[in-house]
């Protein structure tokens, strides 16, 4: 029908389209109007932290090699052969005190001593042989007074001759040197008694230096004798170093060590110093910390004192620690020995700073410290830094607590600029922390 009727299948396309245009016009009539936006200043989110004022603990930092407090150097006081070694007398073995390290044949000077002791024993007889030949040659001499007495009264009375007087006073004046004689003996005896004591406690001496004995815990170090090998007085046999305590002798800079007193009452530091109080004085609290990669092993120090010069350099200057019984203070996996060559860090903690203004010292730039006023607008305000320690700077004037410091980074930076600001709250606490000299 409807190819009979071309005219019917046109009429039929539209309903469609009138249908399309009447959802068209509802659609239009049913939406909003476009709203003209307003113009409205543009704001710029930042963190920003409240500036604290603290209690702050100055912190210096520096570096260094540890060193045993004490070095034993093993040089043979006699000649000879070594004839026995402790058995663990090897490079880095440690060798606990008055152990046997090493011993040199004795043969020679024991019989040093025999010889000596043999000595004194015979110079004991000769003197009481000398004391007996004294009382004999006493009595000797006081027959020959009593002769030659009788010979003078005869010769007097004309029945001795001069001749017989003569050698009777010959015979006393002999028996006065024959006493003579023997005193002189028995006053050398004592001298004698001295030399020969004293060869008796070299030889003493000598036999007690062939045996060497451990002065302390030590490890052992240049090692360089044997079984069987011969060595001569005065020839260094190995070191030893002391295990009880080490030292650093850490170099500081000087800019870091002054913040450590300031603020510090004047007193009489050489009489400090020259009365041995210098680690009261300068009331350090060091600490030793080793970088072992994945974690940080540390040690409580004890100060002991300043090296005596400064790295013309560097301009630092040394300042020692020590750690006591490092071997007791092991924790495996966590806390090595500190041993001798190991390059540590040393934080030097001074008396704590009461009421100073601390920032993030990324928050300083040039002297200018960015702050969020009453407004929420942007404020350049220049400041002074009385010093730097680590990720912190400490205000000495600029800013009061409280202020509210931006801390991002605004680039452009343009002072009166609208901001909206956000507490970092984890900022905040690693500042504080930071002041209490946790590096």
């Amino acid at each position: 029908m409807l190819n009979k009727h071309p005219h019917l299948r046109k009429l039929l396309i539209l309903p469609p389209v009138v249908l399309g245009v009447l959802l068209l016009i509802l659609m239009a009539g049913n939406k909003e109007s476009p709203v003209k936006a307003e113009d409205g200043e543009p704001t710029k989110l930042v963190r920003i932290i409240e500036a604290p004022q603290l209690e702050l603990v100055p912190v210096a930092e520096g570096f260094g090699s540890i060193e045993p407090a004490r070095v034993w150097s093993a040089v043979a006081q006699v000649s000879g052969r070594i004839v026995e070694l402790h058995p663990r007398l090897r490079d880095g073995e440690i060798i606990s005190q008055e152990n046997l390290l090493f011993k040199i044949d004795p043969t020679d000077y024991e019989l040093n001593l025999a010889q000596a002791e043999a000595a004194l024993a015979e110079l004991d007889v000769e003197e009481t042989n000398a004391k007996a030949s004294l009382s004999i040659e006493q009595r000797s001499l006081k027959i020959a007074q009593r002769e030659l007495d009788r010979i003078k009264k005869l010769a007097a009375k004309g029945t001795a001759s001069q001749s017989d007087v003569d050698d009777a006073e010959r015979n006393l004046l002999n028996s006065r040197n024959a006493v003579q004689n023997v005193k002189n003996n028995l006053a050398l005896i004592p001298t004698k008694r001295k030399v020969l004591q004293a060869q008796k406690t070299q030889a003493e001496r000598d036999l007690e230096n062939t045996s060497i004995y451990a002065p302390f815990n030590l490890r052992v170090a240049k090692m360089g004798i044997e079984v069987d090998q011969f060595v001569s007085k005065g020839e260094m046999l190995l070191e030893g170093d002391a295990v009880d305590r080490v030292e650093v002798i850490a170099r500081f800079p000087i800019s870091s060590l002054r913040r450590l007193f300031i603020g510090r009452e004047l007193s009489d530091i050489s009489g400090e110093i020259l009365d041995g109080k210098l680690a009261e004085f300068v009331a350090f609290k060091p600490q030793v910390r080793l970088d072992m990669g994945t974690a940080i092993a540390d040690w409580d120090a004890e100060f002991v004192r300043f090296s005596d010069n400064v790295d013309p350099e560097t301009r630092t200057m040394g300042v020692v620690v020590a750690v006591d019984k490092p071997f007791e203070k092991v924790i495996p996996g966590l806390r090595p020995p500190l041993s001798k060559g190991m390059f540590v860090q040393v934080l030097l903690q001074g008396k704590p700073q009461q009421n100073r203004i601390v920032v993030p010292r990324a928050a300083v730039r040039n002297g200018i410290v960015y702050l969020a006023d009453d407004e929420n607008r942007l404020r350049r305000q220049p400041v002074e830094v009385l010093f730097n320690q680590g990720e912190i700077s400490i205000v000495s004037q600029g800013i009061e607590a409280g202020q509210r410091v931006v801390v991002s980074d605004l680039v452009p930076a343009v002072s009166g600029m609208l901001l909206q600001t956000e507490l970092d709250e984890s900022l905040t606490a690693s500042v504080a922390r930071a002041a209490r000299g946790q590096l």
